[in-house]
């Protein structure tokens, strides 16, 4: 327990040469107002959610008091978050509350998703300079009519002479069944590591992330397989991408979504060797955690121990944070 405890306190202060990446599902995070050009309102007032001013602003006060926590004596450099509605719930997140102190700046850009919700990139200004965005189309050639997330991509320049690739996803759900949904995931992280592949074959020696919400585990073929992502003591000469959440008991807790009572991990941050491997910009196996914050968790008095502190659970308001555990990954100099 004494040497638990110390961990966490080395990662929350961190040393000063040092920069901390993170992601968040940050689970149905709507404004409260009527968006007249879609059909998919339920997250208003008088929608199926009574989704008021008061619940949003109560989820967003909550939402950068766990990032404030989780930052410990350094804020988040870049943070990839999902389930946003718009530029209006970023802007009322990281400009009007203290979070703005960090002189945050954000990426987003509409997507196709039918309620509305997006990726987008979060980065601090007074870190990190935007070099270039763009948002990058779900395509499933065996399924032209289907719709999901764009990948979110942006490259940054972060003033010690270090250019980061990054990449946000929300990768197409289980909701109609996992087998049913499996070539969909397959195809999200195609698109990807073609995109990585594009990269490399130019700087061969480019610094890449990967993170998001894969909705799936770091053992899916998705991830092993298509995206060629593993844990490092399982990769070889051959393997670009090295998964820092790939072994729970590297990330200080089990999972970052709760099922009945099985925790997983669909939250996850994957990264290029050569962030293994830099004599400058770098990470190690324990450099990843898994935040497990007492006020990102509740009792669970069904499946025992603790389960998600989440906002909603189907059309029943609970009024936490999220349904996912937000994760981080430090990168030293």
């Amino acid at each position: 327990m004494r040497y638990c405890i110390l961990l966490i306190m080395m990662f929350l202060s961190p040393p000063p040469d040092s920069v901390k990446v993170a992601f968040w599902n940050l689970e149905n995070f709507f404004d409260p107002f009527v968006d007249s050009t879609r059909a998919y309102n339920e997250f208003t007032e008088n929608g199926g959610q009574h989704w008021t001013k008061t619940r949003f602003y109560n989820k967003r006060n909550n939402i950068y008091k766990a990032i404030l926590s989780f930052s410990g004596s350094q804020p988040i450099g870049i943070m990839g978050v999902c389930e946003v509605e718009n530029e209006f719930v970023l802007n009322a997140l990281f400009a009007q509350t203290p979070l703005k102190r960090f002189n945050y700046r954000w990426v987003h850009y509409e997507g196709p998703d039918r309620r509305g919700i997006d990726p987008a990139i979060i980065y601090s200004k007074d870190k990190f300079q935007l070099i270039y965005s763009e948002a990058i189309p779900f395509y499933n050639p065996n399924d032209t009519a289907m719709v999901s997330r764009d990948i979110l991509y942006a490259k940054f320049f972060d003033y010690r002479s270090d250019t980061l690739h990054c990449f946000v996803n929300h990768w197409p759900s289980k909701y109609r069944g996992e087998l049913e949904t499996a070539e969909a995931r397959n195809c999200a992280a195609g698109i990807v590591r073609r995109k990585v592949d594009s990269i490399v074959a130019v700087i061969p020696e480019a610094k890449i992330i990967i993170m998001g919400d894969f909705n799936d585990t770091p053992e899916s073929p998705c991830i092993r397989e298509v995206l060629g992502a593993k844990h490092h003591s399982e990769t070889t000469e051959n393997d670009l991408l090295v998964n820092m959440f790939a072994k729970a008991e590297d990330l200080g807790f089990k999972g970052t979504l709760k099922h009945q009572d099985s925790w997983s991990i669909f939250d996850q941050i994957i990264v290029t060797k050569t962030l293994i491997n830099s004599n400058s910009l770098h990470c190690t196996s324990s450099d990843a955690r898994i935040i497990h914050d007492p006020m990102l968790l509740t009792e669970d008095a069904t499946y025992h121990g603790v389960k998600l502190n989440r906002t909603y659970l189907g059309p029943r308001y609970l009024g936490g944070l999220s349904d996912h555990l937000p994760v981080v990954l430090l990168l030293r100099y």
